[in-house]
């Protein structure tokens, strides 16, 4: 297994990495938060898990080592694959999901896209004696993407290689999407809708 990538950021995409360990270009699976963390050309350690299928190799990356056992351990839920896995990671941190799954918050796992309230159910049930108490007095479930969602935005876009006034007229761009909801702003979305818009500019 792969326990981490280090080396110089090679190329950044809107869900994924590419990150050089030993001359070899390593792509990595991310969520928006741990991409946004993330600048071409500098050094770079990401948590990893490999997940191996039939027909595929995938590395997904985390920023450190507590997302990516929350990671694992979330698929050891029915119905749980990376890709869903990943997306709860993205909505929210691994304590607020710790912090969801104590309090039997439903509402908390629905915000993400793909769970709807009885997956939410099963899934309190099945996650409740694995993923464990919440570490610390953390944000509230959520707080980490409403509270902020133009500067988690601003700088993945300045990550992806974009000049700050382009950054600036994209999250522009995209807020009346983003308020429009009234549930917590996803990151992913509202990036790769940023993205469109940076490139009809172009």
């Amino acid at each position: 297994m792969i326990a981490f990538v280090s080396g110089p950021v090679a190329a950044l995409a809107p869900d994924s990495a590419v990150v050089e360990v030993g001359g070899i270009g390593m792509a990595v699976q991310c969520t928006p938060g741990t991409l946004s963390a993330l600048r071409l050309g500098q050094q770079a350690r990401l948590a990893t898990s490999l997940v191996v299928r039939e027909d595929s190799l995938t590395l997904y990356g985390f920023a450190d080592d507590d997302e990516r056992s929350t990671f694992e351990l979330l698929q050891t839920a029915s119905g749980v694959g990376p890709r869903l896995a990943q997306a709860m990671l993205a909505v929210h941190s691994p304590d607020a999901l710790r912090r969801a799954v104590a309090t039997a918050d439903e509402k908390a796992l629905t915000a993400v896209p793909g769970i709807g309230k009885k997956g939410a159910q099963k899934l309190l049930l099945e996650l409740k004696d694995r993923l464990g108490a919440p570490l610390g007095t953390g944000p509230a479930v959520g707080a980490p993407v409403t509270a902020g969602w133009q500067d988690q935005l601003h700088a993945a876009l300045i990550g992806l290689g974009y000049a700050t006034r382009e950054a600036d007229e994209a999250v522009a761009a995209v807020a009346p999407q983003a308020e429009s909801g009234g549930a917590a702003p996803q990151i992913g979305p509202l990036l790769k809708a940023a993205l469109q818009t940076l490139n009809r500019t172009r």
